[in-house]
């Protein structure tokens, strides 16, 4: 059998896809205990049994000053930012998607200025939304909005042209009118893309929610990555970037599931 026609059963499937995470960790761990054998106070890539003090440390002890569980409070703190982010940014990516996808007066006006909007670096801006918002948490929402919106809502417009034309020409001839036409044949393919886009911005969305925490927070996980870094505390550092990677894959999973059930016609065949 050729190779490229080969598939792997489940078990492989659980194999091949654990043994890079294996190999990574097996070279940390060399490295690690290579370079606190030369030097035991060496921060830069400490021991497994020093994160996981660490770990114990911020996810399991209350702090002193602010008697809360760091961890636990830094991971509400960041979460409700990303998800009131990408709740406004999916229904206005949506909206505008919707607008210029399906209605062309309204594209020749919206589709040039996404276009515009989606290549200004949404970190440039970032003093600005300070100055006019504040340095609470609107500032940090505004971010993460500004900075996916715009790519959303190119793609959900571009999703909406590639609908085939008979498919709006046979709604009509059934008597739908232009509203009927978007909720009936234009919103379910869309709220399906909307999904995929989604999972595909969520890198983005976590990084302007650490970049914004980082400049001007109080707590959230960004904020608490920058504010250890002063002191070289790798052995807290690396255990909230794993953190943060797995919130991220769990949204991603969420994401990918909720597609699978609600719109199981546009999964496509498996390759």
């Amino acid at each position: 059998m050729r190779f490229i026609n080969r598939r792997p059963e489940r078990g492989e499937r659980w194999l091949l896809a654990l043994l890079p995470f294996i190999l990574l960790a097996l070279v940390y761990v060399v490295a690690s205990s290579a370079r606190l054998a030369d030097n035991p106070d060496d921060r830069l890539l400490p021991s497994v049994a020093q994160m996981l003090d660490a770990i114990a440390r911020m996810a399991f002890t209350e702090d002193a000053r602010t008697g809360s569980v760091l961890l636990w409070s830094d991971t509400l703190a960041s979460l409700t930012r990303l998800a009131l982010g990408i709740a406004v940014a999916a229904l206005a990516g949506l909206g505008l998607g919707i607008a210029s996808g399906a209605f062309p007066m309204l594209r020749a006006t919206l589709s040039p200025l996404m276009a515009v909007l989606s290549m200004i670096p949404p970190l440039a801006i970032l003093p600005i939304l300070f100055i006019v918002f504040g340095l609470d948490e609107l500032s940090k929402v505004m971010l993460i909005v500004i900075g996916i919106t715009p790519v959303l809502a190119r793609d959900l417009e571009q999703r909406a042209r590639e609908i085939p034309a008979e498919l709006l020409v046979k709604a009509q001839t059934l008597g739908a009118n232009s509203w009927t036409a978007v909720l009936r044949v234009i919103l379910p393919q869309l709220l399906a893309r909307l999904l995929l886009s989604l999972r595909l911005m969520l890198g983005a969305a976590w990084l302007f929610l650490i970049s914004s925490e980082a400049i001007s927070a109080t707590a959230g996980l960004g904020y608490r990555i920058f504010l250890v870094r002063r002191y070289m505390s790798m052995d807290v550092i690396l255990p909230y970037v794993a953190w943060i990677t797995l919130l991220a894959w769990a949204m991603d999973w969420a994401l990918r599931l909720i597609h699978r059930k609600c719109f199981p016609w546009s999964e496509g065949s498996a390759p």
